[in-house]
């Protein structure tokens, strides 16, 4: 097949012409992640025999809990919510301090985890785009995609700016080798040393400890996604499980898929997720600012629509048939999301050069065209989990806007919207698979038909 052209290597690139060229993922076996993963395995049972825990002194066990508390934290605060999701911002000495303790855990560099963590959540349960699909088996979900060094085609679509420009994840990922070894093994064997047990930091503090981690955040790839409650969204396999928040700081309240950009794993207050509280600590002490929430409405809208769905299934019935338009006309009679409705601007038909001028009327404002309608999504740029840069490269502007070089007019093109790209493939799955939250938000946005039509 054609390689891809340098023009195209890039997530601000035309994602239909990129994935003209895009191949099934091609994999090999990743010899030397094999080879540490399981010889760390290999080592840990014979330390068990010749050193078991009843006799490690009362200090290696605190050590050995503190260090996988600060490495679960260091995952789930640091590389999860903070780098993956962009749910809150902090300053450069909280990041240092997030990057080191997420080190510790064994898992690669911030900028190898989210680039692989963000297409998981565009694609989840894909078996051909999602990493660790929980849709190939729960073995391959857990560890065995840890064996295989895939090339994904659509990991070029991903955003990685913000990676590379913060200088912690930069450093982090040049030394990421050399500061593992020395957190991992080399400072539990000396804070061992200080109370006469060396041995015993190494083998627990340093081995015991990085197989325990790591089993524990594999299990949100695979249990969380087989047992567990779905209050949120059934639309993909993600679940929440009370025992495993309790293991990994919150993360088991997976079925957060459904708002993957709030800084909480639950929204309920009385739910296990104390990295969430560590979060608004930060905040409460001016060392973390911009956490981000999904909106109480479309929240509380979700909940409804699964136990309406969840419903349905209890009674025999098949919850695709349900249409959304019951639930949404509960709070809302005006706004209608059935397969068939329209909302209350669907009558309003807009051409090319109305929806140009009402774009450039004010600086900064973002339009996109959907499924034939014209989306301002001006206010939604803060919601997006996805951040405002991914849905700017689909926003319609003029020559000389400062979000594009240069834009083609319909006479310049042969599709009517130029290098415009309208938003409706990458919406339906070309760049993420949306979710029926992300739908109704979507059709409250809304202001006009669009019909591509030129003049007054």
């Amino acid at each position: 097949m054609t390689p891809v052209p340098h023009s195209l290597q890039s997530q601000h690139a035309n994602p239909a012409a990129v994935l003209q060229y895009e191949e099934p993922p091609k994999k090999k076996l990743w010899t030397s992640n094999a080879v540490f993963f399981v010889g760390m395995h290999i080592l840990v049972l014979p330390s068990l025999l010749i050193y078991p825990p009843w006799r490690l002194p009362l200090q290696t066990h605190i050590l050995s809990f503190a260090l996988w508390n600060v490495a679960m934290l260091g995952i789930t605060i640091g590389y999860h919510r903070l780098w993956s999701h962009r749910s809150f911002r902090t300053g450069k000495i909280v990041r240092s301090g997030l990057a080191f303790a997420g080190t510790t855990a064994f898992q690669g560099s911030i900028k190898w985890w989210c680039l692989r963590h963000r297409l998981h959540h565009r694609f989840t349960d894909d078996i051909h785009h999602d990493p660790y699909a929980a849709t190939r088996g729960m073995l391959f979900a857990h560890v065995g995609w840890i064996f295989w060094k895939t090339e994904y085609p659509r990991m070029r679509l991903i955003g990685r700016e913000d990676l590379d420009q913060d200088p912690v994840v930069r450093f982090q990922h040049k030394y990421y080798i050399f500061l593992a070894l020395f957190s991992g093994f080399i400072l539990p064997t000396l804070l061992g040393a200080m109370w006469g047990d060396a041995l015993g930091g190494f083998l627990y503090g340093g081995v015991c400890i990085r197989i325990l981690i790591w089993h524990c955040t594999f299990l949100v790839n695979s249990l969380a996604h087989w047992n567990g409650l779905q209050k949120y969204s059934d639309e993909v396999t993600a679940r929440g499980n009370t025992i495993l928040a309790l293991l990994t700081n919150g993360e088991g309240n997976h079925n957060f898929h459904a708002f993957p950009h709030d800084f909480r794993a639950d929204m309920n207050l009385t739910a296990w997720d104390p990295s969430k509280w560590y979060i608004w600590l930060l905040a409460r002490t001016g060392l973390a600012w911009g956490l981000r929430r999904a909106r109480d409405e479309d929240i509380a809208w979700a909940v409804r629509m699964q136990k309406k769905r969840d419903a349905a299934k209890a009674a025999g019935l098949d919850p695709s048939e349900l249409s959304d338009k019951e639930v949404d006309e509960e709070n809302h009679p005006t706004l209608s999301l059935g397969s068939n409705s329209v909302s209350s601007n669907d009558d309003v038909v807009w051409n090319y050069d109305v929806t140009l001028k009402y774009a450039c009327a004010v600086p900064g404002r973002c339009l996109l065209i959907i499924d034939g309608f014209v989306i301002d999504a001006t206010k939604f740029l803060g919601e997006h989990p996805g951040g405002a840069m991914l849905i700017r490269n689909y926003s319609i502007r003029a020559t000389g806007s400062p979000w594009v070089a240069e834009q083609l007019s319909p006479k310049d093109s042969a599709t009517p919207m130029g290098d415009w790209h309208e938003a409706g493939w990458a919406y339906h799955g070309g760049l993420n698979n949306h979710t029926r939250a992300a739908g109704r938000r979507l059709r409250q946005l809304r202001i006009a038909r669009f019909d591509g039509s030129t003049g007054k």
